[in-house]
Protein backbone atom coordinates (compact mmCIF):
# COMPACT_ATOMS: atom_id res chain seq x y z
CA UNK A 1 0.00 0.00 0.00
CA UNK A 2 1.10 3.57 -0.46
CA UNK A 3 1.12 4.37 3.25
CA UNK A 4 0.85 1.90 6.09
CA UNK A 5 -1.67 4.15 7.85
CA UNK A 6 -3.76 4.97 4.75
CA UNK A 7 -6.80 3.12 3.51
CA UNK A 8 -6.22 1.17 0.29
CA UNK A 9 -6.96 3.22 -2.83
CA UNK A 10 -9.32 1.90 -5.53
CA UNK A 11 -9.58 3.19 -9.09
CA UNK A 12 -12.72 1.89 -10.82
CA UNK A 13 -13.12 1.78 -14.62
CA UNK A 14 -16.61 1.79 -16.17
CA UNK A 15 -18.26 1.89 -19.59
CA UNK A 16 -21.96 2.17 -18.79
CA UNK A 17 -24.54 2.51 -16.03
CA UNK A 18 -22.13 1.86 -13.18
CA UNK A 19 -24.31 -0.29 -10.92
CA UNK A 20 -21.27 -2.22 -9.66
CA UNK A 21 -19.48 1.10 -9.16
CA UNK A 22 -22.41 2.35 -7.09
CA UNK A 23 -22.23 -0.74 -4.91
CA UNK A 24 -18.52 -0.07 -4.31
CA UNK A 25 -19.16 3.62 -3.57
CA UNK A 26 -21.88 2.70 -1.08
CA UNK A 27 -19.65 0.14 0.61
CA UNK A 28 -16.66 2.49 0.78
CA UNK A 29 -18.80 5.08 2.56
CA UNK A 30 -18.71 2.78 5.59
CA UNK A 31 -15.42 3.22 7.51
CA UNK A 32 -15.43 -0.49 8.28
CA UNK A 33 -15.03 -1.31 4.58
CA UNK A 34 -11.43 -0.18 4.79
CA UNK A 35 -10.90 1.09 1.23
CA UNK A 36 -11.64 4.27 -0.73
CA UNK A 37 -12.67 4.81 -4.35
CA UNK A 38 -10.26 7.61 -5.26
CA UNK A 39 -11.10 7.95 -8.98
CA UNK A 40 -13.41 6.61 -11.67
CA UNK A 41 -12.31 6.32 -15.29
CA UNK A 42 -14.25 5.55 -18.45
CA UNK A 43 -13.73 4.86 -22.14
CA UNK A 44 -16.67 7.05 -23.15
CA UNK A 45 -18.38 10.27 -22.14
CA UNK A 46 -21.97 10.92 -21.04
CA UNK A 47 -22.54 7.69 -19.15
CA UNK A 48 -24.37 7.12 -15.90
CA UNK A 49 -21.28 5.63 -14.28
CA UNK A 50 -19.46 8.97 -14.48
CA UNK A 51 -22.51 10.75 -13.09
CA UNK A 52 -22.57 8.39 -10.12
CA UNK A 53 -18.93 9.20 -9.39
CA UNK A 54 -19.51 12.94 -9.70
CA UNK A 55 -22.49 12.80 -7.32
CA UNK A 56 -20.23 11.02 -4.82
CA UNK A 57 -17.54 13.68 -5.20
CA UNK A 58 -15.07 11.23 -6.74
CA UNK A 59 -12.69 12.55 -9.45
CA UNK A 60 -13.30 11.20 -12.97
CA UNK A 61 -11.36 10.89 -16.21
CA UNK A 62 -12.16 9.69 -19.73
CA UNK A 63 -9.83 8.07 -22.26
CA UNK A 64 -11.62 7.25 -25.53
CA UNK A 65 -9.95 4.93 -28.01
CA UNK A 66 -10.93 7.18 -30.91
CA UNK A 67 -9.03 10.11 -29.40
CA UNK A 68 -5.72 8.26 -29.86
CA UNK A 69 -3.85 7.25 -33.02
CA UNK A 70 -3.94 3.53 -32.18
CA UNK A 71 -4.90 1.05 -29.49
CA UNK A 72 -1.40 1.00 -28.01
CA UNK A 73 -1.42 4.77 -27.53
CA UNK A 74 -4.82 4.53 -25.85
CA UNK A 75 -3.52 1.81 -23.54
CA UNK A 76 -0.57 3.98 -22.54
CA UNK A 77 -2.82 7.01 -21.94
CA UNK A 78 -5.24 4.94 -19.85
CA UNK A 79 -2.32 3.58 -17.85
CA UNK A 80 -1.02 7.07 -17.15
CA UNK A 81 -4.47 8.35 -16.16
CA UNK A 82 -4.95 5.49 -13.70
CA UNK A 83 -1.40 5.78 -12.35
CA UNK A 84 -1.95 9.46 -11.55
CA UNK A 85 -4.29 8.36 -8.75
CA UNK A 86 -1.80 5.87 -7.23
CA UNK A 87 -4.21 2.94 -6.82
CA UNK A 88 -3.55 -0.11 -4.75
CA UNK A 89 -6.25 -1.96 -6.70
CA UNK A 90 -7.92 -1.31 -10.06
CA UNK A 91 -11.45 -2.64 -10.52
CA UNK A 92 -12.99 -3.08 -13.97
CA UNK A 93 -16.70 -2.64 -13.21
CA UNK A 94 -18.45 -3.13 -16.52
CA UNK A 95 -15.45 -1.77 -18.44
CA UNK A 96 -15.94 -2.99 -22.00
CA UNK A 97 -12.40 -2.69 -23.34
CA UNK A 98 -9.50 -5.10 -23.05
CA UNK A 99 -6.51 -3.48 -21.39
CA UNK A 100 -3.15 -3.92 -23.12
CA UNK A 101 0.52 -4.56 -22.38
CA UNK A 102 1.30 -1.12 -20.93
CA UNK A 103 -1.60 -1.38 -18.49
CA UNK A 104 -0.72 -4.92 -17.44
CA UNK A 105 2.94 -3.95 -16.97
CA UNK A 106 1.83 -1.27 -14.51
CA UNK A 107 -1.15 -2.93 -12.83
CA UNK A 108 -0.92 -6.63 -13.61
CA UNK A 109 -1.63 -8.72 -10.55
CA UNK A 110 -3.74 -6.01 -8.94
CA UNK A 111 -6.51 -5.44 -11.48
CA UNK A 112 -9.81 -7.24 -10.92
CA UNK A 113 -12.73 -7.95 -13.23
CA UNK A 114 -15.95 -9.95 -13.16
CA UNK A 115 -17.46 -12.32 -15.71
CA UNK A 116 -21.15 -13.40 -15.74
CA UNK A 117 -20.42 -17.14 -15.86
CA UNK A 118 -18.47 -19.74 -13.92
CA UNK A 119 -15.05 -19.56 -15.58
CA UNK A 120 -13.60 -21.25 -17.52
CA UNK A 121 -17.06 -21.96 -18.96
CA UNK A 122 -18.68 -19.53 -21.40
CA UNK A 123 -16.04 -16.81 -21.81
CA UNK A 124 -16.68 -13.63 -23.78
CA UNK A 125 -19.55 -11.21 -24.13
CA UNK A 126 -22.52 -13.60 -23.97
CA UNK A 127 -22.01 -15.73 -20.86
CA UNK A 128 -25.64 -15.86 -19.67
CA UNK A 129 -27.01 -16.54 -23.17
CA UNK A 130 -24.40 -19.23 -23.82
CA UNK A 131 -25.16 -20.91 -20.48
CA UNK A 132 -28.90 -20.89 -21.18
CA UNK A 133 -28.43 -22.26 -24.70
CA UNK A 134 -26.14 -25.03 -23.47
CA UNK A 135 -28.75 -26.12 -20.92
CA UNK A 136 -26.65 -25.98 -17.76
CA UNK A 137 -28.53 -26.19 -14.47
CA UNK A 138 -26.22 -23.79 -12.63
CA UNK A 139 -24.17 -20.85 -13.80
CA UNK A 140 -23.02 -17.76 -11.92
CA UNK A 141 -20.28 -15.19 -11.84
CA UNK A 142 -16.52 -15.10 -11.44
CA UNK A 143 -14.15 -12.51 -9.98
CA UNK A 144 -10.67 -12.82 -11.43
CA UNK A 145 -7.29 -11.12 -11.69
CA UNK A 146 -6.98 -9.60 -15.16
CA UNK A 147 -4.37 -11.01 -17.54
CA UNK A 148 -3.79 -10.70 -21.28
CA UNK A 149 -6.57 -13.16 -22.17
CA UNK A 150 -10.35 -12.88 -22.32
CA UNK A 151 -11.77 -13.96 -18.95
CA UNK A 152 -8.77 -16.25 -18.40
CA UNK A 153 -7.23 -14.68 -15.28
CA UNK A 154 -6.62 -16.37 -11.96
CA UNK A 155 -9.93 -16.86 -10.13
CA UNK A 156 -10.49 -14.98 -6.88
CA UNK A 157 -14.06 -16.08 -6.14
CA UNK A 158 -17.14 -17.56 -7.77
CA UNK A 159 -20.84 -17.44 -6.89
CA UNK A 160 -23.34 -20.00 -8.17
CA UNK A 161 -26.71 -18.97 -9.63
CA UNK A 162 -29.28 -21.66 -10.40
CA UNK A 163 -30.89 -21.66 -13.84
CA UNK A 164 -34.70 -21.78 -13.55
CA UNK A 165 -36.92 -23.62 -16.02
CA UNK A 166 -38.61 -20.41 -17.19
CA UNK A 167 -35.48 -18.26 -17.38
CA UNK A 168 -34.88 -15.93 -20.25
CA UNK A 169 -31.45 -14.50 -20.97
CA UNK A 170 -32.60 -11.26 -19.35
CA UNK A 171 -34.00 -12.82 -16.17
CA UNK A 172 -30.96 -15.04 -15.71
CA UNK A 173 -28.56 -12.17 -16.34
CA UNK A 174 -30.35 -9.98 -13.78
CA UNK A 175 -29.92 -12.62 -11.06
CA UNK A 176 -26.29 -13.08 -12.05
CA UNK A 177 -25.70 -9.32 -11.84
CA UNK A 178 -27.23 -9.21 -8.35
CA UNK A 179 -24.94 -12.02 -7.20
CA UNK A 180 -22.00 -10.36 -8.94
CA UNK A 181 -22.43 -7.06 -7.07
CA UNK A 182 -22.43 -8.77 -3.70
CA UNK A 183 -19.41 -10.88 -4.54
CA UNK A 184 -17.50 -7.91 -5.96
CA UNK A 185 -18.06 -5.67 -2.94
CA UNK A 186 -17.20 -8.38 -0.43
CA UNK A 187 -14.08 -9.62 -2.17
CA UNK A 188 -12.65 -6.22 -3.20
CA UNK A 189 -12.93 -5.10 0.41
CA UNK A 190 -11.32 -8.29 1.64
CA UNK A 191 -8.42 -8.12 -0.84
CA UNK A 192 -7.86 -4.42 -0.19
CA UNK A 193 -7.81 -4.84 3.59
CA UNK A 194 -5.81 -8.05 3.79
CA UNK A 195 -3.61 -7.91 0.69
CA UNK A 196 -3.05 -10.77 -1.73
CA UNK A 197 -0.64 -12.28 -4.20
CA UNK A 198 -1.00 -14.53 -7.23
CA UNK A 199 0.73 -17.91 -6.94
CA UNK A 200 0.30 -19.87 -10.16
CA UNK A 201 -3.45 -20.36 -10.61
CA UNK A 202 -4.24 -19.43 -7.00
CA UNK A 203 -4.86 -16.16 -5.19
CA UNK A 204 -3.30 -16.15 -1.72
CA UNK A 205 -5.05 -13.67 0.57
CA UNK A 206 -3.20 -12.09 3.44
CA UNK A 207 0.04 -11.77 1.52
Amino acid sequence: MNDASARPRLVVLVSGSGTNLQALLDAAADPAYGADVVAVGADRTDIAGLERAERAGVPTFVERVKDHPDRGSWDEALTAAVAAHEPDLVVLAGFMKLVGPAFLAAFGGRTLNTHPALSPSFPGMHGPADALEYGVKVTGCTLFVVDEGVDTGVIVEQTVVRVEEDDTVESLHERIKTAERGMLVEQVGRLAREGFRVDGRRVVVGA
